[in-house]
């Protein structure tokens, strides 16, 4: 089971963290390309969360005989979430402080910039800015960093994780007659 957890935690970690990596290059480069960037950063984190039914059903299927129990199934798809969030973590973190470190005041520009195009009034503009201000102040902190890196991709995957479970639990069936019952050797 550690195996198939590490290589498909690891192949949704390559994934997610992958797409950031090439978002916010884009973004470095263009800073008024924040708006497609939540739906592409989303979209990227559930195509690597669909790595744990992937895993579940191909563990289930490869070595159970068909079989896994809700927490069995619960618990692998979990340590892949675990896994894939870590590396996604890691990489925001190391692509922040490295790479674009500017990240804070070019997002609060574009979004402000798009609540200015959308007509909103200079009272509603500062609100958003002390808004954004107040919600970035976690990023000066590595808990904060940390955590509210890990919070944009967790439930997602924990999301996943039950759902998969749910679904793909299959018990022994003890009720169903062997092919052989009744015969004498």
């Amino acid at each position: 089971m550690q195996r198939t957890i590490l290589i498909f935690g690891s192949i949704a970690g390559l994934i997610v963290s992958a797409m950031l990596v090439v978002m916010m290059l884009i973004h470095q480069q263009n800073p008024t390309s924040f708006e497609w960037g939540e739906l592409i950063g989303y979209t990227s984190m559930l195509l690597a969360a669909s790595m744990i039914p992937v895993a579940i059903k191909s563990y289930r299927d490869r070595y159970q005989a068909g079989q896994i129990s809700f927490k069995d199934a619960f618990l692998m798809g979990l340590s892949i979430a675990l896994i894939a969030s870590a590396l996604y973590v890691a990489t925001w973190v190391i692509v922040y402080k490295t790479v674009y470190p500017n990240f804070v005041q070019d997002y609060t520009a574009s979004a402000l910039n798009k609540l200015k195009s959308d007509g909103k009034s200079p009272a509603e503009l500062e609100q958003a800015r002390q808004e954004m201000s107040r919600m970035f102040a976690y990023y000066d902190t590595w808990v904060g960093l940390i955590g509210i890196t890990f919070l944009e991709i967790f439930p997602i995957n924990l999301l996943v994780t039950l759902i998969s479970a749910l679904v793909l639990k299959r018990k022994r069936a003890d009720n169903i007659p062997s092919p052989l019952a009744g015969t004498t050797i």
